[in-house]
Parts: C-alpha cells; structure tokens; sequence
C-alpha cells in the first residue's frame, strides 16, 4: 500500500511545519477533506491563539479553525507521529538582498531530528534552484541518521497561496508538484489532489518545480516595475497613468498590469533568489534586477512626490502634519512584514516630517514590535496638511470625500492616492492638490 493510500485511509498522519499565511490554511484544508493533520510551529504563542480558535492571519477565519480537527502543537516530537511532512516556512532576504535560508535550514533540522522511515518530505518555501536537494537534504540526512533514497524520500512543490485573496485558494489553483523519483512524484501528487480540486502539475524533476516558482513572482515583479517606470514617466508628463492604462487595457492582449509599491514575502523578495543563484553560476542579471531598483524605490519617490505638493499648497513641509492611511503590504490583509509603507515613513522622516499611521486591518502588535510604528486611530487623523491613502483596504474603499475632508485642516487639501481607488476629477474639482501613481 502506497504511502497516499495509507494517508487517505488515516493510517498515516500529515504533518505540517510553519503554520503562518501559507502553512495554516493547507493543514486546515487537508483537514477538512478528513485527513489526520499534525501542525506544528515554534511560535508556542501562535499555537495557542489556534488552539483557541483564532486566526491571527485572516486566511482561513476563527470558525474554521474551531472547528478544525487539525492537531495544533509546539512539541516538535509530535513530528514522529507522521510520514508526510510538508514544511512551508518563510524565506526572506538578509539587507545585502541576498537569500536568508535560515528558516527553512532550521525547519529541516526539526523534521530531521524527527524523521522516521518510509517517510515523505516536501517543501513548498520558495528557493532558488537547487535548495532542497544541496541544502535541505544533507540536514535531513544528518539530523535523523538516515539515508534519502532509501529510508526517506524528499518533494518540493512551490506554494501558490495568495494573502488576502479569498477568490483563488489553494483548492482552485493548479498546484506543481515533483519529486526525486517517480513513486515519490506520485505520491507527492496524489496527496496534493486530495485537497487541490483543480488538479496538479508533476513538474520533471524538483529543480525544474522550485526554478518555476521563483519565476512567476520575478515577471510579476518586472511587469510591475514597467508600470512604475511608466508612472515616473507620465507624471513628468502631467499625463494621468491610469487612464493610459485604461485605454492601452482596451487592446486584447494588454497585460494589465498596474504600479505600485511592491512588499511582502514573494514578488519582492524572489527575484532575489534567481539573481544570486545566477551570480552562483557566473551570470549577472540585467533585467531582474533593473526592475527591482526600480520597485525598491517607490516608497522614495511617493514621499517626494508628498513634500513636493506640501510646497506646491503653501504648506511648511518640516513638521508638517502628514497622515499614512494603511501600512500592510496589500490590501486587506494585516501582515506588515516587508511592507514597503515604511520607506514613505521613513522617507518622510529626512525631510522632518513624522506621519501618523493609521491602519484597522493590521497587526498592530506586530508592527510596533519591527517597526517602533504605534498606530493611530482614525479617529485621531484631524487637522492634516496631506493624507497618503497608501493602501487599498476595502474598508477604505468606503470612505467619502465628507469622511476625508474631516481629515484636514486649513489650507490646500494634499491628497495622495497611491492605488488610485478614488475618483480623481471629483477630488481635483473639489479643489484638491491630487496624486496617484
């Protein structure tokens, strides 16, 4: 009997290691298709909130994780009671921008010191080429005392769960999969389709599934970059960015595209990955990285462009009264880590200015904890001299032009609208000072 078979029939018990953004909505979902899911993190104060039934990342919702007959743990132990382990931890870069593997090295530490035989472990952090097989093996092997290929077998299949995004899930979004050998690979996807309804992808062999996953982030990424050229260019211009892409959207194969400020775990940090797995080999990026200096610098460039229109309203610009209204990553999701709203904070910080920051959708705690940002409540944003509507927030969405104008004082109204999500003529007509990307 396969080890797929034995999972399905609850003979065998899936593990999952990191249960953040990614790892907690696939140990929920296997869960609940009646699978015996261990989920396992060292954050024994994450565990706890599960253990509650609370979802401190919005992904999945408290119900569901009352109601989830996954295994909640901190007892890295528990790891043992299980034959497929899917470790789906986080991959950040170091300052240099190069690749910060200690998560996923000390994520295969604890499966290896966990490891038992007939055992099946898949990867699904994004890595560049390579990683899993030259990195993540060898501590496997080392950490457990046993030899892959013969008393365990490793998988990688790249995740594709979107923060926030409650259209496409993991259930309706095509999953890679690989492994090092064909029974693996069929194991490896057999397990997946118990969970993925829209079907598996069995990628040849794992270098070729971690090389796909670290590209499809890199051409969103240089896309985006495109479109933020575009904006530089366009406001020199006086030209409204959006409506050209508006109208260049008319045309049927238009990539729509939009800029934009461009944090978070993936788009702005896999890029990352590629380019130093190419410097590895000899090659230095040209395009990857143009796009990436280019994304790393809106956050600047939104600033200057704020101090720019305090002058143009007569306003004094150091210790000018400056609103920040959003500080996650994207839009209605409260995960600040990598957001890019710090740079207009800090940004704005050269020119004397110290912004407030609002933001109900965000983890509070967290960003006071790596940023020193307290946030405001929105009902303190009064007497402004410029308000930064810097992220798309559904709540935000539902503002009025009475709810912004409370948010000002005397004086030109300063108005930036990063995402672009208000109606520009109505505000310039009703004498706003207007920017948008």
């Amino acid at each position: 009997m396969s080890l797929y078979e034995k999972i399905k029939n609850n003979e065998e018990r899936l593990s999952l290691v990191g249960l953040g953004y990614v790892g907690m909505p696939i140990a929920v979902a296997f869960a609940k298709r009646g699978v015996n899911v261990i989920g396992f993190d060292l954050n024994a104060k994450k565990i706890e909130l599960y253990k509650s039934g609370i979802d401190p990342t919005n992904e999945v919702g408290n119900d569901e994780i009352k109601n989830s007959t996954v295994e909640f743990t901190a007892d890295e132990t528990k790891l043992r009671e299980a034959k497929f382990h899917i470790v789906a931890v986080p991959t950040p870069v170091n300052d240099d921008h190069t690749p910060d593997l200690t998560p996923v090295i000390g994520a295969s530490e604890i499966v290896g010191r966990n490891l038992t035989k007939g055992s099946i472990v898949v990867f699904e952090s994004t890595v560049y080429p390579g990683v899993t097989e030259d990195v993540c093996l060898p501590i496997l092997e080392r950490e457990s005392g046993m030899k892959c290929g013969v008393d365990f077998k490793i998988g990688y299949s790249p995740e594709r769960i979107n923060p926030g995004d409650k259209v496409h899930r993991l259930e309706n979004i095509k999953k890679i999969v690989s492994g090092m050998d064909e029974e693996t690979l069929e194991n490896v996807a057999k397990v997946y389709e118990i969970v993925v309804d829209a079907g598996v992808h069995r990628a040849p062999s794992i270098k070729v599934a971690e090389a796909a996953k670290v590209i499809e982030n890199s051409q969103r990424d240089i896309n985006i970059a495109f479109m933020n050229e575009l904006s530089i260019i366009f406001n020199k211009m006086g030209i409204d960015t959006k409506s050209v892409l508006e109208a260049a959207g008319t045309k049927w194969n238009f990539l729509k595209f939009y800029p934009g400020l461009v944090g978070g775990h993936c788009i702005g940090v896999d890029p990352y990955y590629l380019t130093y797995k190419a410097e590895m080999i000899g090659y230095h990026s040209q395009v990857i990285l143009a796009g990436r200096r280019i994304n790393d610098d809106m956050g600047k460039y939104v600033a200057e462009n704020c101090v720019k229109h305090l002058i143009a309203a007569d306003k004094a610009v150091a210790n000018a009264r400056v609103a920040i209204l959003g500080f996650t990553f994207k839009e209605n999701c409260p995960d600040t880590r990598n957001t890019k709203i710090i740079d207009i904070v800090n940004e704005l910080g050269e020119y004397g200015i110290t912004p407030m920051v609002a933001d109900p959708a965000a983890d509070a705690a967290e960003a006071k904890r790596l940023y020193g940002i307290e946030f405001a409540d929105m009902s303190e944003i009064k007497n402004m001299d410029a308000v930064v509507l810097a992220v798309a927030h559904e709540s935000f969405s539902h503002l009025t032009m009475k709810d912004i104008d409370a948010f000002f004082g005397n004086g030109k109204k300063v108005l930036l609208d990063i995402k672009g999500i208000l109606d520009r003529k109505e505000y310039e007509d009703n004498g706003y000072l207007y920017w948008r990307l």
